[in-house]
């Protein structure tokens, strides 16, 4: 049974409200970074930080050794922690959509969102940007709100080359993503928390779903998993 029945409450289901949510299917996802890339290009994202992210984990024993990949990002959870924990209000949730936002202008920079998120999916922007002086304040995934209101889906589904990211409006019976919840057993990541999120995973497993929250682990963590990996494919 899809996890959508028991994490969603607040903003499914709303007359003439949309709720968005985001499935991704792990039978698909081929590892590519792709959608790591185009995120990074749309928002001008340092490097070094990830509004999205990719990890990896390698399964299995020799010679069916694989890698299973878990995309990461924030949730747009339709009860948000980070919410709660802003102490200027500069995060806050759109009513129509879902989406959990920043106001930059507002942020103070005490990272109190960051300590709320279950998902680790909040950082700081450091000073090295590109073409945008926003620096020293939370940032995080947003949907790609300013191309989804324009009728567009967002830049990692756009260039997801294995189809992997399917994006749309839950409240809607005919989109895709609601026939997928509806139809397909999907998981959410730490239901337990509470936080109602709105990413589901098709084929995740409840075993594997914690690699990749801690995005910034030290660099010896993935060298070991490629060094597994390595090993097993000589």
């Amino acid at each position: 049974m899809s996890e959508l029945r028991i994490s969603s409450i607040e903003t499914r289901g709303v007359p003439g409200k949309k709720r968005y949510a985001m499935v991704i299917d792990l039978r698909r996802c081929i590892g590519c970074d792709a959608c790591m890339v185009a995120c990074k290009a749309e928002f001008d994202v340092p490097l070094g930080v990830f509004r999205t992210w990719v990890p990896y984990k390698v399964v299995g024993k020799y010679p069916t050794v694989r890698k299973m990949f878990m995309p990461r990002l924030c949730n747009h959870c339709d009860d948000p922690p980070c919410v709660r924990a802003c102490p200027v209000e500069a995060t806050y949730k759109v009513e129509d959509g879902g989406f959990v936002l920043q106001r930059y202008e507002r942020c103070i920079g005490c990272k109190a969102c960051m300590a709320s998120c279950p998902y680790n999916a909040r950082f700081m922007l450091p000073k090295h940007r590109t073409y945008t002086n926003i620096t020293s304040v939370v940032d995080k995934c947003t949907f790609c709100h300013h191309r989804v209101t324009q009728n567009l889906v967002p830049a990692c589904v756009q260039t997801c080359v294995g189809r992997a990211r399917i994006f749309g409006d839950l409240n809607d019976p005919a989109s895709e993503v609601s026939y997928l919840t509806n139809t397909m057993p999907t998981q959410v990541l730490r239901p337990e928390e509470g936080t109602k999120p709105h990413v589901f995973y098709i084929g995740a497993d409840r075993n594997h779903t914690e690699i990749g929250r801690q995005i910034y682990d030290p660099q010896n963590v993935m060298d070991a998993e490629r060094a597994v990996f390595d090993k097993n494919h000589r």
